[in-house]
């Protein structure tokens, strides 16, 4: 049985102790929310997903969504998921309540995603486009657009996707070539073909919403020439009835796994759109989606891992191999007993909490960039997501990836046999660091845009953040020194890594150190988070739970975040050793 356990007490622990969420409560906005609230939410969540969706995984990857005769056709399981998904109003949690939304935090909605991505990561994707759609659109200030498709997203009767991906248009959007033609209505005529549309086409709600990216004429080359449209499926007319528009399916992606989602090829012919917005903003405005979509997919990271390892610990557990040191002899030991595994899973677990502690912290800090009172407040949080949102992506999905791995490990050859379902993780995963902008692209945007914010303030206060725990690491006593050690020592390498990048005047050197410099940074940053945890859970009490944050983060500081300090070489060795063979030479000889 591949069953799944919400981690509700973890969830509450870092809603308590990173984002802060008795505080975020007290924002204007949030006047009807409160924590005894978001508890009794967050309970029913954690039920309907382990009861409903949870059980749909196995049966998306082995049935899938498959194409018949010009239409997607979801499995059946799916279908019932998703009408208990938009009866029980899941969808409207955090949605603005003018459009039938529920009003509640963006973080309290976020960990009701990580609940549902765990569950089944190919449905989660249907539910996160469209919750990126209702982003774009709220954000606009054309009524008629908001009165037509918001409320019916916020509950989900509807859902949206982003379209920007074409055949010779992968990474690079400016090189699109969809056109947009004005018609005599006011609406534009959209044409062209789009590839890698997640839930492009289904048949689980009553209308898609695409927003597609698109030029008009004389629009400038590159993406400054580029515009952001919403295509209906289906028209609505003012009667509320549906008119097929120009759009359809021509076929779906045969992948390595998220079977159950469909990735769809859409051809456009002359199909109706309106525009969002201003002319050539698009990109500005679909960043606000795919910005929002990263974090959401680094959750994916975060969530699969985390599905991973329950399953390899239910396996360690039962599973009955060789003989553990000090067991009676001529008697078999559970796998969880020997060093080996036990080091895999505590592994898994310690990288689980810390990208937890990472994912949350920008979600909070979300809300506080939203309804914090004070601007000052509002604009360092707002600059606070806009740095962690490529590690958060990129850093998660590259260790979640690492972490479903480790799960198939844990369970030797059987990992490998389909039939066992855990290989299913790992092929799921994989995507995961390829979505809404690979992360090499991730960590370009790390070093070339975001250290530099407000002169490289923005990230040298967040590093400050971090060394700020280590008067508090030292008050705690014997039980943190090697903690206290080896976070010291990790910042101290991610703080001369930051400062060699800041000063370099080689762009091809800082781009040659990106990568690297990411990890380092996503590592030392979910150290600093299982520090705060832990720091937290010393002070709360004294219950096995409490105990074991302390020593998972003990285990983090000693056996995972001296990989950081490894990275600083790599970080600095600048553009040369990359170059050193042409083209040529990396071919093979003969």
């Amino acid at each position: 049985m591949d069953d799944y356990t919400v981690p509700l007490r973890d969830i509450r622990f870092v809603l308590d102790h990173v984002c802060r969420l008795e505080e975020i409560t007290t924002f204007p906005g949030f006047e009807h929310v409160d924590v005894d609230t978001v508890d009794g939410l967050l309970v029913e969540a954690a039920r309907f997903m382990e009861e409903v969706f949870a059980p749909t995984n196995r049966i998306g990857d082995l049935v899938g969504s498959r194409f018949v005769d010009g239409e997607v056709v979801t499995p059946d399981e799916f279908k019932k998921a998703w009408r208990a998904y938009v009866e029980a109003g899941w969808n409207a949690v955090s949605g603005p309540p003018e459009y039938g939304g529920g009003g509640f935090p963006h973080v309290v909605g976020f960990a009701i995603s990580e609940m549902m991505t765990a569950s089944n990561l190919a449905f989660s994707l249907c539910p996160m486009l469209t919750g990126s759609a209702i982003t774009v659109l709220d954000d606009q200030p054309d009524e008629t657009l908001k009165a037509t498709y918001l409320e019916k997203l916020v509950t989900a009767e509807w859902t949206g996707t982003m379209v920007l991906t074409e055949p010779e248009a992968g990474s690079d959007v400016g090189a699109l070539r969809t056109k947009a033609e004005p018609s005599d209505d006011g609406t534009w005529a959209i044409t062209g073909t789009k590839i890698f549309i997640t839930w492009g086409e289904h048949d689980l709600a009553e209308n898609i919403v695409h927003l597609v990216l698109a030029r008009t004429p004389g629009a400038p080359p590159g993406t400054k020439g580029i515009s952001l449209f919403v295509v209906p499926k289906y028209v609505v007319g003012d009667d509320g009835s549906f008119e097929e528009n120009g759009v359809r399916c021509v076929s779906i992606e045969h992948k390595l796994g998220i079977h159950g989602s469909p990735t769809c090829v859409l051809e456009f012919e002359e199909a109706k759109g309106w525009m969002v917005g201003e002319e050539h903003r698009g990109m500005r405005y679909m960043f606000k989606m795919m910005n929002q979509a990263r974090v959401e997919v680094g959750l994916e990271g975060l969530a699969v891992a985390e599905r991973a390892y329950q399953k390899a610990l239910r396996y360690a557990r039962e599973r009955l191999q060789g003989r553990a040191v000090g067991a009676p002899p001529h008697e078999r030991s559970p796998i969880i007993e020997h060093p080996d595994v036990r080091r895999m899973l505590m592994t898994m677990k310690a990288y689980d909490e810390a990208m937890r502690g990472l994912l949350y912290d920008v979600a909070g800090s979300v809300d506080r960039s939203r309804h914090h009172p004070d601007d000052v407040v509002r604009e360092a949080a707002a600059a606070r997501v806009a740095l962690l949102t490529p590690v958060a992506k990129a850093w998660c999905t590259d260790v979640g990836v690492e972490m479903t791995s480790i799960g198939l490990q844990v369970h030797g050859g059987m990992g490998y046999v389909e039939e066992t379902g855990v290989a299913q993780y790992y092929r799921d995963s994989r995507i995961t660091p390829i979505y809404e902008g690979t992360n090499g692209i991730q960590a370009v945007d790390l070093v070339l845009r975001k250290l530099p914010m407000h002169g490289g303030r923005v990230v040298r206060e967040y590093l400050a953040e971090i060394e700020g725990l280590d008067a508090p690491l030292a008050e705690a006593g014997p039980r943190f020194a090697a903690m206290r050690r080896e976070l010291a020592e990790a910042l101290r390498v991610l703080s001369e890594a930051t400062t060699w990048l800041l000063g370099r005047d080689d762009p091809r050197d800082v781009l040659a150190g990106a990568t690297p410099y990411l990890r380092m940074f996503g590592t030392v940053a979910g150290g600093a988070y299982l520090v705060r945890l832990a720091l937290a859970a010393a002070k709360d009490g004294e219950d096995p739970w409490l105990r074991a944050k302390v020593a998972t983060a003990d285990f983090y500081a000693r056996e995972l975040l001296p990989s950081a300090v490894g990275l600083l070489g790599a970080v600095k060795a600048g553009a040369a050793p990359l170059y050193a063979l042409d083209p040529e030479q990396l071919a093979p000889a003969r």
